[in-house]
């Protein structure tokens, strides 16, 4: 069973460092998060939907938490066992395990070490920026390319993926809010904007999610993919940390309240 103990042997390691791990210049992009992904997927040609989550070879996850993709809740907390790559170096490491406490500040998930733990994530620097989609059957890979994904709203952003969460403008209720201009979209990556039968948590639709594509995303001619039908001219997707209802989502979901 896990222990505070064990869990203070991550916060210790983030204590040890404090600020150095920003010395690869992460968190200062001026991209948005889905470019950010975009770019460093656009090499990736099977295996992910929706931009940046791999398929599940063992179930559909779709609504995974519906499902059983959760978490399980000990105690007050939800203990999600980590590995870090020792590929990345330490800045990079480090820098991971910041973004990862960034979920200890405002809800019930807690990063620990992975000891002998049967599910757990492992963070390693792949081919681009992804996530599995809930909880898998096994260990599961969350891919942070050393060049190109490391951002703190990148490492959130794919976490949350790992949490069971979907991206924002593929959320059931999503047509009320937006328009997808399909004849804008870069031929092939229309599935990236299929709606899911979310489950929304009673949480209203959420513009500055970290979860959101740019207005721009996957735009064949760079005219925009996505419109806010409240404000066509509203400009989104730029989110740079988790909002205040990406973090009540979390919260909610695994009832951190409680």
């Amino acid at each position: 069973m896990m222990t505070p103990a064990f869990l203070l042997v991550l916060l210790l390691s983030l204590m040890a460092v404090t600020m150095a791990a920003t010395d690869n210049g992460a968190e200062r992009s001026e991209q948005n998060t889905s470019d950010i992904i975009a770019k460093a997927n656009e090499g990736i040609t099977k295996g992910l939907m929706h931009g940046d989550i791999m398929q599940s070879r063992g179930r559909n996850a779709v609504p995974c938490t519906a499902t059983g993709c959760m978490w399980p809740k000990t105690g007050r907390y939800v203990y999600v066992p980590v590995v870090i790559s020792r590929r990345y170096t330490r800045a990079q490491r480090y820098f991971i395990i910041r973004s990862l406490v960034t979920f200890h500040r405002h809800t019930c998930i807690r990063f620990v070490w992975r000891r002998r733990q049967q599910h757990f994530l492992y963070f390693f620097s792949g081919s681009g920026c992804w996530s599995y989609l809930g909880r898998q059957s096994r260990g599961q890979a969350v891919s942070l390319r050393s060049n190109g994904c490391l951002y703190t709203s990148t490492v959130q952003h794919e976490v949350l993926h790992a949490l069971g969460f979907h991206h924002e403008q593929v959320r059931s209720d999503r047509d009320t809010y937006v328009r997808i201009l399909t004849q804008n979209i870069i031929p092939g990556r229309e599935s990236n904007f299929e709606k899911v039968e979310t489950n929304n948590l009673g949480t209203p639709y959420d513009f500055n999610s970290v979860m959101h594509y740019g207005k721009y995303a996957f735009s064949r001619n760079g005219q925009p993919t996505i419109l806010a039908k409240s404000n066509p001219n509203l400009d989104f997707g730029r989110a740079t940390y988790m909002s205040a209802n990406d973090i009540a989502r979390v919260n909610k979901l695994y009832r951190c309240c409680e």
